[in-house]
């Protein structure tokens, strides 16, 4: 499987008319090699080129890694003084001819750190961005990919579901953050996990990127709680919004409106369909009942070994979708100083509509 990941790198090189990508340790390299690697002080660069064996540049103490590798590549190893470095980078550009050549990079993973050690081997090549190339690579997935994707949304769910009997008045939004993050490891996610829960409550919730606080429960508080869990690199993302104690009715209102955007946006999604117009289907329900300008982000983005990646569910994203793209739909309300909602679930486009991963209850439930 690998071996034909790689291959579609190439091809897709070859299309963006790139000479190379180097890549350092992410979710692209993994997803290229099955191989994990940790981002250090210690740079490590895989060099990709097409009709040539893949050169690793890595760390001397990470060499027996090496031979975890699906497929043929020749690693240039160095050790500790930083001042010899720059000779293996050197010798991988030489390797693979790259000086004056166009060696594509990936601007939301690439680090300076390893940026500089390759022109400083390769001074007279350009660096296009090549996230065009590697978005496309890894937009479809497959269905081990699918699964393992299923497998982090069923221990998100589950750790969510361990979690509410705890959940009080009075408890702190980081306290029941922390407790979640227990309950995520309990239930089988991978160490790593996409992101730390966004646990909101009150005033707080209207902030959708809120983090977790020293605020205590109070009855009549909207509770939002975003979380993720992750199977064998795969993410999964979340949100459910409960109400704390008796809350007023227009919060229940609300919750309802946000329950129908997001029904709205799942029935959209179907191969053919542009990414804008699941955006526009969520949001139409959201304006049509008077909250538009509360409703503050896009309907969604891609997951899968990223918690954010290709396609964004955006209004003005004309992509269209295919079978095996992964998305979240989140639409919500968000009343500044009083309360919001947010209601978000992990969907994958098949033949004729959408796979739901998620179904943990959407209605609205009372805790504390």
């Amino acid at each position: 499987m690998t071996l034909a990941r790689l291959k579609n790198l190439t091809a897709s090189l070859t299309t963006a008319g790139l000479d190379a990508v180097i890549l350092n340790p992410g979710p692209t390299l993994a997803y290229l090699t099955g191989v994990q690697f940790h981002l250090m002080e210690r740079p490590i660069v895989l060099f990709v080129s097409p009709n040539q064996d893949p050169v690793l540049v890595l760390p001397e103490l990470e060499l027996l890694k090496v031979d975890l590798f699906p497929y043929k590549i020749q690693a240039i190893a160095y050790g500790e003084i930083p001042s010899e470095w720059e000779n293996a980078f050197r010798k991988a550009v030489q390797t693979l001819g790259l000086d004056g050549k166009r060696i594509g990079v990936e601007p939301r993973q690439l680090r300076l750190l390893e940026f500089n050690h390759v022109k400083t081997g390769a001074p007279e090549a350009d660096y296009p961005d090549a996230s065009e190339a590697l978005a496309a690579l890894r937009l479809k997935k497959d269905k081990q990919e699918i699964e393992a994707m299923r497998r982090a949304v069923k221990i998100a769910q589950d750790a969510l579901e361990a979690t509410i009997p705890l959940i009080k008045i009075g408890m702190t939004e980081r306290e029941l953050s922390s407790e979640l993050v227990i309950q995520l490891s309990r239930h089988g996610s991978d160490a790593e996990i996409p992101f730390s829960p966004i646990v909101s409550a009150g005033p707080n919730s209207a902030n959708p990127h809120a983090s977790p606080t020293e605020r205590k429960l109070q009855a009549g508080d909207m509770l939002v709680v975003d979380w993720g869990a992750a199977y064998n690199g795969y993410m999964s993302d979340l949100t459910r919004t409960f109400a704390v104690g008796k809350i007023d009715d227009e919060f229940k209102k609300i919750h309802q409106i946000v329950q129908e955007a997001n029904a709205a946006g799942r029935a959209t999604g179907k191969p053919g369909v542009p990414c804008a117009k699941v955006d526009i289907a969520t949001r139409e329900v959201i304006e049509k009942s008077g909250y538009g300008k509360y409703f503050t982000h896009r309907t969604g983005h891609g997951i899968g070994m990223e918690g954010h990646e290709d396609p964004y569910i955006r209004s003005d994203n004309m992509q269209l979708l295919e079978p095996g793209m992964a998305y979240t739909i989140e639409p919500g309300i968000y009343l500044p100083n009083r309360n919001g909602v947010r209601v978000e679930d992990d969907v994958v486009v098949t033949e004729k509509g959408v796979d739901v991963l998620s179904n943990m209850p959407r209605e609205i439930m009372t805790v504390g």
